[in-house]
């Protein structure tokens, strides 16, 4: 047997764990870095489940795969959009994490921000990435509309709506029926929303 075939599952113990010190020993040891458990998960994965951070760290620079998908599509840096993991997407950034990896929805990782509202989220991929504010995911939705549409309409949305606008988003792409971010903002009564939209659309 190889140091890697035996090393592996001490490897997910020790990342489910947090046991950096293991980690670091198994890591030097040979363990194989992105070996998956049955439903798809690295050492990295569950080491960010956790929060982990330090065990993330080190699997990272280390070479593990950061943008490895699990059976559900979910890796570290989706993990921290989904899970409001503030910390987990700033490692994962500074790691040059790919940000063009979508949910199982078609989202990416700012989508799901979007939708929840979590703000430090957002305003952390707008303003120190490059991803793409006008993903449109599996049903035809950007960020921008799932803001709208997915959540209340108070002032962390504003606020979300106003940095997406700020940073890119176009107000002027629809939905799959041609219905616009304003006009959707108007149908679930945000009008703040709708008039933060209608003063970017000039």
């Amino acid at each position: 047997m190889t140091a890697e075939t035996m090393s592996g599952p001490s490897l997910f113990e020790a990342a489910i764990a947090g046991h950096t010190e293991a980690v670091e020993e198994l890591v030097a040891s040979g363990a194989d870095l992105d070996a998956v458990d049955a439903r798809g998960r690295t050492p990295i994965l569950l080491a960010a489940i956790g929060r982990h951070y330090d065990v993330v760290k080190v699997l990272a620079a280390a070479g593990a795969d950061i943008d490895k998908q699990d059976n559900t599509c979910i890796n570290p840096f989706l993990l921290g959009c989904i899970t409001n993991d503030l910390a987990l997407v700033r490692i994962m950034i500074d790691a040059g994490t790919d940000l063009s990896r979508l949910t199982r929805f078609g989202g990416n990782g700012l989508t799901p921000a979007c939708e929840k509202g979590f703000l430090e989220i957002t305003e952390e991929l707008l303003t120190h990435t490059d991803i793409n504010v006008n993903h449109t995911n599996g049903v035809g939705w950007t960020a921008l509309i799932e803001a709208i549409i997915l959540n209340d309409g108070g002032p962390r949305q504003q606020r979300i709506v106003h940095l997406l606008l700020e940073h890119g988003a176009d107000p002027g792409m629809t939905d799959k029926y041609g219905v616009t971010p304003r006009e959707l903002a108007l149908r679930h009564g945000h009008t703040a929303i709708a008039e933060l939209i209608a003063a970017a659309e000039g």
